[in-house]
């Protein structure tokens, strides 16, 4: 036997490579990985709780009448919570001195069902200053709105003529 090679061996046929039909791409993995990558960022994703909302003035407002109307003004307290006075401004007077959020609440449901047994008032219109958040204004209009007697709750805007 030889160690060297006849040229009959190197001279074989190469094994041609099967050819492939045409199919359709199988996409289900990566529509998996799209998900999983999403939920992560949604998860992973940190929201910014400094950011304030800014509601825009409004250019065609309707305008609420004061007398038919309760009128509740919030003001920037400490922590971000709002400080309710009942009334139109800034009063210590008009002050709830409520410490606890919900006690703040009842007292805010209290004020509105008084305000409508004592006179026609069919209206609540609430009053917040610069530097309240959203949730706080959504906080006391719905602790407003517990009495089925309110027909319709307004949150003053700044008018733009």
């Amino acid at each position: 036997m030889s160690d060297k090679k006849s040229g009959e061996d190197l001279m074989e046929p190469l094994i041609r490579s099967r050819t492939f039909e045409e199919s359709e791409m199988e996409i289900t993995s990566m529509i998996d990985l799209t998900f999983l990558l999403l939920i992560f960022f949604l998860v992973a994703g940190k929201m910014d709780p400094s950011g304030q909302l800014q509601l825009p003035p409004a250019r065609y407002g309707k305008p609420v009448v004061e007398k038919s109307s309760i009128i509740l003004t919030l003001a920037a307290g400490e922590e971000g919570k709002a400080v309710v006075y009942c009334g139109n401004g800034i009063n210590d007077q008009t002050r709830l001195h409520s410490a606890d959020l919900a006690a703040q609440e009842d007292e805010v449901a209290n004020y509105v069902e008084k305000q409508f047994l004592a006179g026609a008032k069919e209206n609540v219109l609430i009053k917040a200053g610069k530097g309240i958040k959203q949730r706080e204004v959504w906080r006391i209009s719905k602790a407003a709105t517990r009495n089925e007697s309110v027909q319709q709750l307004y949150v003053a805007v700044t008018e733009v003529q």
